[in-house]
């Protein structure tokens, strides 16, 4: 696979979300002064999605709080900001792409930040337009006029998003069933420890939590009947939200030749397997990595590193990965890889609520998950890029302040 120049005169970017807008960003300010073009089919400024499940259902902010930009960066940037503009196929051999309306846009570099779309419930019924997706503001404006006090709200998927609808859904006033054929879910992301302690707290807060999985889903005068297997029950609902993660939209991808696998792989740089595209967010998969970081920070890194690839730059070890989740009240981080770790070390007590589990590789960090403990996973953070060396006493010790040890 060869590189490609660094002087590109015309660079389109596919995609409205926060990868998107992170790609023109880290253009602009590595010194890229060439057309760049942003196409979004959606109408209306690129907003953050992280609030959709939280802030938003709440009714604490609305649009033009959550945008990624004020309208006038675009034109500070030069930024050709085309909106409602869908791409229908990009043609890197021609140099360019082919737009919805027939016409074909000239680019010599495609970044494509096409992200996902939710999946729907894969049972008899899980399609029916009264099953709730969260991905778009609109999706999240619809959800927020359901969740009524008293309203019977069933989640389907008690992953992050799942999570944080029902903890959303519950202090609104809801009546909120959690449903997931997994008994604790995020063990595989966080480890036994937090997810245990973060799954005992919807019970806590009053949420129905359910292991089974879903049948089917049959619209009822009055509401949805949602039929569960190897549970021998039938819930009735007001409102269903279906929360088992997104498809990547690789469709361009395909149809462009480029090779796909769960997303679009993608090398350093962002590279993909032609050398004028390159693919940022939750589309796109590292060669080499099993899965795809559906994160926030990983997306804006993402078009950092894109905008170097795009360039010729150097691109830099992007550092241990990082999330975070809220709900109930309180904030889940990790940092790190814990699938990574040959043993675990506690801080705090898990009865407290509010600890640290450290997940160590011989005398290294790799990672470290922490509920409502910031600067645990801030120092953690820098001890595993530093690749420091760490005792297991020292990290359980809270006498210790986790900050001297990265004066080693």
């Amino acid at each position: 696979m060869s590189s490609p120049p660094s002087s590109p005169r015309r660079v389109a970017v596919v995609g409205a979300g926060l990868a998107a807008v992170s790609t023109c960003d880290a253009l602009r300010a590595q010194g890229y002064d060439g057309e760049l073009v942003l196409y979004s089919a959606e109408r209306g400024l690129p907003y953050d999605r992280p609030p959709l499940s939280k802030d938003v259902l709440l009714g604490k902010a609305r649009r033009p709080d959550i945008l990624l930009r004020p309208e006038e960066w675009y034109g500070e940037q030069c930024i050709d900001w085309r909106e409602g503009t869908e791409v229908r196929a990009i043609r890197p051999n021609e140099g360019g792409l082919e737009l919805a309306d027939g016409s074909f846009a000239v680019a010599d570099r495609i970044v494509l930040a096409t992200g996902g779309a939710p999946r729907p419930l894969p049972v008899p019924g899980g399609d029916d337009p009264a099953i709730h997706l969260l991905r778009t503001w609109e999706e999240a404006e619809r959800l927020r006029e359901r969740l009524l006090p008293g309203a019977r709200v069933t989640v389907v998927g008690a992953g992050l998003i799942g999570a944080e609808t029902a903890a959303v859904a519950v202090a609104l006033g809801c009546q909120v069933t959690l449903v997931d054929p997994v008994p604790v879910p995020l063990t595989a992301a966080v480890g036994d420890e937090i997810a245990g302690a973060l799954h005992r707290r919807h019970v806590a807060e009053g949420i129905n939590v359910i292991t089974a999985e879903v049948e089917s889903v049959e619209r009822r005068l009055g509401g949805l009947l949602v039929r569960l297997a190897g549970y021998g029950g039938i819930l009735h609902a007001d409102t269903v939200v279906a929360g088992i993660g997104i498809r990547p939209a690789t469709e361009l991808a395909e149809a462009a030749g480029l090779r796909v696998d769960n997303g679009i792989v993608v090398h350093p740089g962002q590279r993909t397997s032609h050398s004028n595209v390159f693919a940022v967010g939750d589309v796109a998969r590292p060669d080499g990595h099993r899965a795809r970081h559906e994160h926030w920070e990983a997306a804006q890194r993402d078009g950092e590193a894109a905008a170097r690839g795009i360039l010729g730059h150097p691109v830099p070890d992007p550092g241990a990965p990082w999330f975070w989740s809220d709900r109930h009240g309180s904030r889940l981080e990790a940092v790190g890889t814990m699938a990574g770790a040959e043993r675990i070390v506690l801080r705090g007590a898990p009865d407290s609520g509010a600890f640290t589990v450290f997940g160590l590789r011989g005398d290294r960090l790799v990672a470290a998950v922490a509920i409502d403990r910031a600067r645990d996973i801030k120092a953690a953070r820098r001890i595993i890029d530093r690749g420091i060396a760490v005792a297991p006493s020292e990290l359980a010790d809270e006498s210790i302040d986790l900050r001297t040890l990265l004066k080693r």
